[in-house]
């Protein structure tokens, strides 16, 4: 009897009782008869609580937080009077209670320092709980997020409960990219090239997220349609997220003649491979505004490259607005770069052009396409506009066709510095947008634009700020940065020194109120 006595008062003994209990079930004549499946989930259903009582017991082991008599804040004030307070801790397993003393004064706040010690997180999920529902919210809508959570942890976590977990999980997101960027960074391979670039994705936001002039628009255009927006309106629900990308690549030396086989329907493969994008970083904000998250993406540049050493291409799709901040930040910081129009955008408007002339879908199209790209990649843009011109003039072509030919040639004109492809091709430099093109798709495009998803501008962002560290695959060291963030926000500003030290364990039974003089 003494001896039972003695185990019940031990921290893990209920841990124990479950585990034995589950032992039990499992020879018992009833299991014998279960399929492997229903097994499983017997053992996974009565084994969260096994793992419940677990984290119950090891924090009745670490005590209550006992660091003495009386206890100093940063702010200098003596706390004397202790009192035993619980709180409730939401965990992956279920939920759990923290017993810790909690130092106070009249006056001021109380002071609890085992929550330090633990890291305890201050509002009622634990810091694991918030990494699961990070993850899930990274690839999942919050429906889901909450359907996996019930699911598959013993925890609930209502839906805007879980929006706000993501976004306290990645409010450390910029800190943690500058003191990347301060740290030393490992030597580029030679030669190798550092890529900028930028593009722009619409985000379905409600109402009140979207910027004041798109939102005036919506709500100047009423709904033609009860159950679905038109054509015209959609352009009035979203709000655009700024993506960029900062990635290094060694010099990749072609002719005219390779990229226009590689560019064939059956392609003539090349013997050698491909270089790859090394330290590729892709992010993409909805809040910041577009000349915010262009100064950030030549940060990024400088961090890989402080001594200017390398060169810097930036790649771009010419859109006007793009074009006139990025010239706007490479002349405020007198950077040396070289832009570069993607030649795929370039190809639309020759595709155009070519169905002025010849039907299309026919060999003569493409054929002529063929032509000019070989022309452009040997750069002559500027003859190339000539030329069509003078071929839309002697057949005399329709209006309406001939305006197809003029917005090519006006465009070719336009961008003619930005196309000197012969160059880019003899420097080894990358000619194509496709990393930010496949950034704005499964960064922005693949989780935001669900169907009939509107978001929220905190939730957007914490969203695009989840999926850009997984893409980058640093989610798990910001994970850490973030739980060091996560003290030092709450804890190293209020506890003294000597409060943030190991804690004596004491026994849990603590007065309920002392005051030590």
């Amino acid at each position: 009897m003494h001896h039972v006595a003695r185990i019940a008062q031990e921290p893990f003994y209920e841990a124990r009782m479950e585990f034995e209990d589950l032992i039990e079930q499992l020879l018992s004549p009833v299991a014998a008869d279960l399929t492997h499946s229903q097994a499983e989930d017997l053992i996974e259903r009565q084994g969260r609580e096994v793992l419940r009582q677990l984290l119950q017991g090891w924090l009745e082991c670490r005590g209550v937080g006992d660091v003495g008599p009386v206890l100093a804040g940063q702010d200098g004030v003596q706390r004397p009077q202790r009192r035993l307070h619980s709180r409730t801790l939401e965990s992956l397993f279920g939920t759990v209670q923290v017993e810790r003393l909690g130092y106070s004064t009249p006056g001021q706040e109380s002071l609890h320092p085992l929550d330090a010690e633990l890291n305890l997180p201050k509002e009622l999920y634990s810091h694991a709980l918030r990494k699961k529902v990070a993850v899930e919210a990274a690839r999942s809508s919050f429906e889901e997020v909450v359907e996996a959570i019930r699911e598959h942890t013993g925890a609930q976590v209502p839906k805007r409960q879980a929006e706000e977990l993501c976004q306290r999980a990645t409010q450390d997101f910029e800190a943690f990219y500058e003191q990347r960027r301060a740290q030393p960074q490992d030597p580029p391979a030679a030669g190798s090239i550092v890529v900028l670039t930028t593009d722009a994705k619409g985000v379905p936001m409600r109402k009140e997220a979207l910027r004041p002039q798109t939102r005036k628009a919506a709500e100047a255009s009423p709904h033609k349609l009860r159950t679905r927006l038109s054509k015209g309106e959609k352009r009035h629900r979203k709000r655009m997220a700024t993506v960029a990308s900062v990635y290094s690549i060694a010099p990749y030396v072609r002719s005219a003649d390779d990229l226009v086989r590689e560019l064939a329907p059956v392609r003539e493969v090349r013997t050698e491979r491909r270089p790859q994008p090394q330290g590729k970083r892709v992010w993409a904000s909805v809040r910041q505004a577009p000349h915010a998250v262009i100064a950030e993406m030549f940060d990024e540049a400088r961090g890989r490259d402080p001594k200017g050493t390398r060169p810097w291409v930036v790649l771009v799709d010419g859109q006007e607005h793009q074009l006139r901040l990025l010239r706007q930040e490479i002349k405020r910081r007198r950077v040396t770069v070289t832009l570069i129009l993607d030649l795929f955008h370039v190809l639309e408007y020759l595709w155009a052009a070519a169905f002025a002339f010849y039907a299309e879908g026919s060999t003569e199209a493409e054929h002529w396409v063929r032509t000019q790209l070989h022309a452009l990649l040997r750069g002559r843009a500027s003859s190339i506009a000539a030329a069509m011109r003078r071929s839309a003039t002697v057949r005399a072509l329709a209006s309406s066709k001939r305006a197809a030919v003029d917005k090519c040639a006006d465009y070719l004109l336009k961008y003619r510095d930005m196309l000197r492809y012969d160059q880019y091709l003899a420097a080894g430099y990358p000619i194509g947008t496709g990393v930010i093109e496949g950034a704005c798709r499964y960064l922005v495009k693949d989780r935001m634009e669900r169907t009939g998803a509107r978001w929220s501008l905190d939730g957007a962002e914490a969203v695009l700020r989840l999926r850009a560290l997984w893409t980058n695959g640093d989610f798990e060291p910001y994970w850490t940065f973030h739980l060091h963030c996560e003290y030092e926000r709450h804890y190293a500003s209020r506890l003294g020194p000597a409060s943030q030290a190991d804690h004596t364990q004491r026994p849990r039974r603590a007065p309920h109120l002392e005051i030590i003089k």
